[in-house]
């Protein structure tokens, strides 16, 4: 039952943190319509991760797992946002419409971030004291 509560206060916090995020970057970039995919993706990032960390921590070492699926999370994650901003930067479109998209990528990026590193810190703070809290009693 722990492992469903820690996932679950994670998805939140993290979620909450993300969206926050992706919330302030379109305020200050002035974004329109279009950064209802900023929005979606945040979700989407929200839900995986925490697809991911669930799974983690049903293993027999869950510090181990909760370690090396963050760090590979975060690794997937920058490597795609990498892709992306080179598809971006080189693509036929002019300077203009590569200026325009820039917030786009920006918006996509830095709110994923945000929830990975939440969650994966909630999830391993918790994971960390329910260890110590078996061995201790």
């Amino acid at each position: 039952m722990r492992i469903f509560f820690t996932s679950l206060f994670a998805f939140l916090i993290s979620g909450l943190a993300g969206g926050l995020i992706a919330q302030w970057l379109a305020v200050a970039t002035g974004a329109e319509e279009e950064y209802i995919i900023v929005f979606m993706f945040s979700v989407l990032v929200t839900f995986v991760v925490t697809f991911i960390f669930f799974v983690a921590q049903l293993t027999n070492d869950p510090v181990a797992a909760v370690a090396s699926a963050g760090k590979w999370t975060l690794i997937a994650f920058v490597a795609l946002l990498v892709l992306l901003v080179a598809l971006v930067l080189y693509s036929d479109s002019s300077a203009a419409v590569v200026r325009k998209d820039i917030p786009m990528v920006a918006g996509l990026g830095l709110p994923g971030l945000v929830t990975i590193v939440i969650h994966w810190l909630f999830v391993r703070w918790r994971v960390k004291r329910g260890v110590a809290d078996t061995k201790a009693g």
